[in-house]
């Protein structure tokens, strides 16, 4: 008999990496980048850090970036960066990997590509940019890098008084099963910080990798288009 099993304790998801349990509980989540008084006063870009919640408010996981200065005030939002996820107890459980890449639509090569590692170094996913001429396009690959998944955003990703939608579909395309949702947070925190707010909506019995691939495809989309001084 399993260990866990014989102490009572709850059995780890098979196939499952250590410290994501949690996401196979949950259909959706809420992410909450915090703001840094120092962008703010100076609009000097200082390292990025969120907060990700679950519906209820608790808070998930810590999300920070492990960047330089000279990469994050000089590439701006095109910058490569590490993003390093840790839960409550502090313990890494993902490392999301981007390296410096174009995003220009007149360019199909090259082009935006995120690494979703579970610690120590072991790929789970990547989301790779696909090149499209008016719409913000990414497919969501396994560890494997097949294709699972596509993300589909409008032709104007401004934040104007509204959410803005990305939707996550299956590969043909045709059918929708999730949301990410770059979140308006008013007039005085949009005008004066680049701080945003998402949310995430998948299928709860989606593979839980892929769950933290589109965690990941979160804040690529975030680094994209909403990461600027204003």
């Amino acid at each position: 008999m399993d260990q866990a099993a014989s102490q009572g304790l709850p059995m780890k998801p098979v196939g499952c990496p250590s410290g994501l349990e949690y996401l196979t509980q949950i259909d959706q989540l809420l992410i909450h980048q915090k703001v840094e008084m120092l962008e703010v006063l100076l609009g000097w870009e200082s390292n990025n850090k969120y907060l990700v919640r679950n519906a209820l408010g608790q808070q998930v996981f810590y999300v920070a970036e492990e960047n330089d200065c000279c990469n994050r005030n000089f590439c701006g939002r095109l910058r490569s960066f590490v993003l390093h996820v840790l839960d409550n107890t502090g313990q890494e459980v993902i490392t999301l990997t981007r390296s410096l890449r174009c995003d220009s639509c007149f360019c199909p090569c090259c082009l935006q590509e995120l690494e979703v590692q579970s610690p120590p170094g072991t790929p789970i996913g990547y989301v790779v940019q696909t090149w499209h001429p008016c719409l913000p396009k990414y497919t969501i690959q396994n560890e494997k890098k097949q294709d699972v998944l596509k993300v589909v955003g409008p032709c104007c990703t401004w934040k104007c008084c509204f959410d803005v939608n990305f939707e996550i579909l299956s590969l043909d395309e045709a059918e929708s099963v999730g949301r990410i949702s770059k979140q308006w947070t008013g007039i005085v925190k949009e005008a004066f910080s680049d701080a945003d707010n998402f949310g995430i909506q998948f299928p709860l019995d989606l593979d839980v990798k892929m769950k933290a691939v589109l965690l990941g495809a979160c804040f690529l989309i975030d680094f994209m288009f909403y990461e600027q001084n204003n």
